[in-house]
């Protein structure tokens, strides 16, 4: 009987990547070079870097990515968004990325700073994810990455509303989308459906969350639009206390998705550090990928 690492171990098919957030102080900033010096040697595919809500920490995200670019051999990928700045300053931000030497870019639309209301596109701003990518291209060949939902987006009206601005995004150049996290596999099943059935064949990469900070992960799926399952509200109850055993929880339940999702046809997955290397290496080693010289 195999192993859930074995479906993985030795496989050129099955690769991973991380998200990072830009750091908001010093002490958060040594925290983060840490998490990506430790994951460095799993040689991901790219590693994104967020962008704060209404581009809060566009700076931040900036000087990160350089920074990737410059110190590691990992391949950035810069968070976009279309809120709070003109199509002027966003086409100086992508000119600057692709002056800096990065070469792919996450465009989203984005929300509102501090998540308060509906979506209001700037007066002189790019009014959709699809203006956006087409923007992105008419600077440089970026490969550019989008966003879909396993569950349908909060604002959309229907499912086939989210198909058709996924279509318009690949349209306009989009090269593959990341899924928002679901934590119960049958809406990827659903949503690979609806792919097939739209005709959509750009890779989608599932994104992993992990569950940790569970009280946090709930406020997330509330905005997002996400549902947390009974079962995985059951797992985490009475551990208000104990992190020890969050962890491990976390572990277990994020590998375990991956082995579900990789049932499915996914050979793609994207992992939600919060900057914390430790859940993410282990989640990693689980599936097999280790740095060479522990090969």
């Amino acid at each position: 009987m195999s192993s859930l690492g074995d479906r993985f171990r030795g496989r050129d098919d099955v690769r991973v990547s991380f998200e990072f957030s830009p750091p908001k102080s010093d002490e958060a900033e040594e925290k983060l070079w840490k998490a990506i010096k430790r994951l460095a040697p799993l040689n991901p595919a790219f590693v994104s870097v967020t962008y704060g809500a209404g581009g809060s920490t566009r700076e931040r995200t900036h000087s990160t990515v350089k920074r990737l670019v410059n110190e590691t051999a990992m391949k950035p990928a810069a968070h976009l968004t279309c809120v709070g700045a003109s199509r002027s300053e966003i086409d100086g931000v992508i000119q600057g990325y692709w002056d800096a030497g990065v070469r792919h870019i996450v465009a989203i639309r984005g929300d509102m700073p501090n998540m308060e209301g509906a979506y209001r596109g700037h007066d002189q701003g790019y009014g959709s994810t699809a203006e956006l990518v087409r923007g992105i291209k008419s600077i440089g060949d970026f490969e550019v990455t989008v966003s879909v939902y396993p569950e349908r987006h909060p604002e959309s009206r229907d499912f086939d509303h989210d198909m058709d601005l996924l279509k318009e995004k690949i349209d306009a150049g989009a090269t593959r989308a990341i899924a928002q996290f679901a934590f119960e596999t049958e809406h990827y099943e659903r949503l690979l459906e609806r792919l097939a059935k739209a005709g959509t064949t750009i890779p989608i990469i599932p994104g992993i969350m992990p569950t940790t900070n569970f009280k946090g992960v709930v406020r997330m799926a509330e905005r997002c639009g996400a549902t947390v399952p009974g079962w995985l509200s059951s797992y985490y109850e009475g551990l208000d206390e104990d992190l020890a055993t969050r962890r491990l929880i976390a572990a277990t339940v994020s590998a375990e998705q991956v082995h579900d999702l990789e049932r499915l046809g996914f050979r793609d997955f994207h992992l939600y550090t919060l900057n914390q290397a430790d859940l993410t290496y282990a989640i990693c080693h689980i599936l097999g990928f280790k740095p060479a010289a522990a090969s």
